[in-house]
């Protein structure tokens, strides 16, 4: 499985300029997500093509953080350069996976709603504020999701399809961004995500 790229001023021009949108790249077959993390969990994962390893905490009460939007990953990471994030793992996911994981999503409003416990949640979504290449924020909406319990662990053991370093290509890409060069900036190309269930839409955008 190979990522594709676009030139950023491409993509932008295209992409809703506000609101709430899961931007992604995916195909019939599976949706990408981000995660940074320091190199030794990163070169585990990557061997073993998945998480684990000494340094690797499986508790299954602590929240594991994924991210569909390249450009929000690397507001995060500060471009792979914060304190145990060096390293930017781009994760295929299976589609079905994806929709599980978004068939148990609650955001606050939602778990309010619905009078769900706060420690029965194994999916927490969050709507941030996106990012541009700077790190400033705009108008639209990133989509956040937090794993944890059996979720967190299908994602990792059954819904994995693939997972790539993309840390010299987040560091290459960051120098044009250092230059103001943005016309020369290259990221992942994606487009809107819509969930295939209505019931699933509805939870996900709607609360």
């Amino acid at each position: 499985m190979e990522i594709e790229f676009e030139k950023y001023i491409t993509q932008r021009k295209v992409w809703p300029q506000e609101g709430r949108h899961i931007l992604a790249q995916h195909t019939k077959d599976y949706v990408i997500v981000y995660q940074a993390f320091k190199p030794s969990l990163a070169e585990y994962a990557v061997e073993h093509q998945r998480f684990g390893g000494a340094e690797y905490n499986p508790d299954p009460d602590r929240m594991s953080w994924i991210k569909t939007n390249f450009l929000w990953m690397m507001y995060r990471s500060g471009w792979a350069t914060k304190p145990n994030q060096e390293r930017i793992l781009a994760i295929f996911v299976k589609l079905d996976g994806f929709e599980e994981i978004l068939r148990n999503a609650y955001t606050g409003k939602l778990e309010k709603h619905e009078g769900v416990e706060k420690d029965d949640i194994q999916v927490r979504l969050q709507w941030d504020p996106d990012h541009d290449p700077y790190g400033e924020k705009v108008l639209r909406r990133a989509i956040q999701l937090g794993l944890k319990a059996n979720i967190r662990k299908q994602f990792n053991e059954e819904w994995i399809l693939e997972i790539k370093d993309v840390t010299d290509f987040v560091k290459e890409q960051h120098e044009f961004v250092l230059k103001n060069d943005l016309d020369n900036l290259t990221v992942p190309r994606e487009t809107e995500y819509r969930p295939l269930d209505d019931s699933v839409y509805d939870r996900v955008f709607n609360y």
